[in-house]
């Protein structure tokens, strides 16, 4: 197995009509039960931060394979040989990244300001998945996976590993399916994501997995799913647009930062207020 075998774009382009014929039979299946699951605003939504969000990351992704990732694998340990096993490995190991880089992403606001909008729809289905920002490079998402091209797996396969992990989450962005206690012991399941996705007081900063969630259970964020989900955010924007939803919380940040004369914010979790904040300030969202 060698990375002149796989390309990653054409991998990961081949999953595009599996999701898009996913959400067509969810959306069929709920038209015929339960209409609010799927507006057609939101999924507009979704659809238009996909697109936005595929075209920055694409570029960004081509930038860092060619640059940071190949100076790091180039004058990195060049310990892994390309092999099923070394492959079954890395994507063990950037899976264990993922937990972390989504920790951080809800605890610290300047990821926040970028995992906010994913978070922002009161909705739960397969588009969900599809609601991400643009801004995503801007707040460092590449960071972390560079140790896995430094310890010696090639750009290529990082960056398919990195897809193959996004590629299964879309499938757990839905109301479908109940609690299956055995499987979400070692793998994310919906019901685990949902939890996540979810402002019930009691679910916030919860179910960080990606594909396993030994992580969680590991680091104590674990909670399974028993009162039914409230989606969204704590400070729920009431707009579709998706120039908004992916800028909201970069503007209120700065706005926060300038006004209390405070840079901690940038690094802080997003419900944390400077002393010199005006008491009476709104508290920004925190999910």
């Amino acid at each position: 197995m060698t990375t002149e075998s796989l390309d990653p774009g054409l991998v990961l382009l081949a999953f595009a009509p599996v999701f898009l014929l996913a959400i067509a039979g969810e959306a069929w299946y709920w038209a015929r039960r339960d209409r609010s699951v799927y507006s057609l605003r939101d999924t507009a939504s979704n659809a238009a931060l996909a697109l936005m969000h595929q075209a920055s990351d694409a570029f960004f992704l081509w930038l860092m394979i060619r640059t940071v990732y190949s100076w790091c694998y180039q004058h990195g340990w060049r310990a892994v040989p390309e092999t099923a096993w070394s492959f079954a490995l890395l994507l063990l190991l950037q899976d264990f990244l993922y937990y972390w880089f989504h920790r951080a992403s809800h605890r610290v606001r300047w990821l926040w300001a970028s995992h906010v909008t994913h978070h922002s729809s009161e909705g739960m289905n397969f588009s969900t998945a599809f609601r991400q920002s643009l801004t995503y490079p801007l707040s460092g998402m590449w960071l972390f996976w560079i140790p896995l091209a430094y310890i010696g797996f090639t750009p290529d396969w990082v960056v398919l590993a990195v897809g193959l992990n996004l590629a299964f989450q879309f499938f757990v962005h839905t109301r479908l399916g109940v609690r299956w206690p055995w499987i979400e012991s070692v793998f994310n399941t919906p019901s685990v994501h949902r939890v996540h996705h979810a402002k019930n007081p009691q679910y916030i900063d919860r179910n960080y997995a990606g594909v396993l969630t030994v992580w969680d259970r590991l680091f104590g964020t674990f909670v399974p799913e028993r009162e039914a989900p409230v989606y969204g955010i704590t400070r729920q924007l009431r707009t579709h647009n998706p120039l908004t939803l992916t800028f909201h919380e970069w503007r209120d940040m700065f706005v926060d930062a300038w006004r209390d004369r405070d840079l901690r914010y940038l690094w802080k979790p997003p419900e944390w207020r400077s002393p010199r904040a005006p008491a009476m300030a709104p508290l920004p969202d925190a999910q």
